[in-house]
């Protein structure tokens, strides 16, 4: 009996659009980010158990237009919302690069700590938030389909911590808004991964803004 964990990420955000670190800033979905998410409720019309959301406001928004098609409650989970980045929320990529280079350098090549500027202190820290709330889940509802609606950047660091990985791995994941990511445990809460950034549930040719 295998249970599967569907791992989605939020939908679109003006944050997004504009490429700042949202982190823990409880920023809402755009129109586009919306219809995003109407897509994804077509793809799970009745194809799912349980589905649980970040408390943050762009997660609980999608997962709510998800669960739309069985009639669901969504149930918050605290430890799935994003990372804390600290100082960095609000800057785009370059910004802290530019404001921040000892400290982007480390996170971006240290391979078992990934120190962070404040919030959740680095990335080994959120990792194994990520992964023990998801093995939770998983535990807790054995042979069942469970969609976790989150974020880009806690979904990758529940990734490294569920599957031991250096922390370096999470600059080499992309996960676009509304991205689709399956995976399945066995009796004993062995993982495996089935797909990573699936969004084939939007039109053909479709433009994303943001990838993580």
């Amino acid at each position: 009996m295998s249970t599967k964990i569907t791992l989605v990420r939020h939908g679109e955000t003006q944050w997004n659009v504009l490429g700042k670190f949202q982190g823990c800033k409880d920023i809402e979905l755009t129109n586009e980010g919306i219809l995003q998410a109407q897509y994804l409720n077509k793809r799970f019309e009745n194809d799912f158990d349980y589905i649980y959301t970040s408390p943050l406001k762009r997660a609980e928004q999608t997962a709510k237009i998800i669960s739309q098609s069985n009639n669901s409650i969504p149930m918050i989970e605290a430890e799935l919302r994003e990372i804390d980045f600290g100082q960095w929320e609000g800057l785009t990529i370059k910004e802290i690069e530019t404001n921040f280079p000892e400290k982007f350098s480390e996170w971006r090549n240290d391979e078992f700590d990934a120190p962070l500027c404040g919030g959740d202190l680095s990335l080994k820290k959120a990792s194994a938030r990520a992964k023990d709330a998801i093995i939770k889940i998983a535990a807790k509802h054995k042979g069942k389909h469970i969609i976790i609606v989150a974020h880009g950047g806690i979904i990758k660091a529940g990734l490294i911590g569920i599957f031991d990985w250096k922390m370096t791995m999470y600059h080499k994941i992309i996960l676009g808004n509304t991205s689709v990511s399956n995976l399945v445990f066995d009796e004993s809460l062995n993982p495996k991964i089935i797909t990573l950034n699936d969004t084939s549930h939007l039109p053909k040719n479709y433009t994303l803004k943001s990838f993580v």
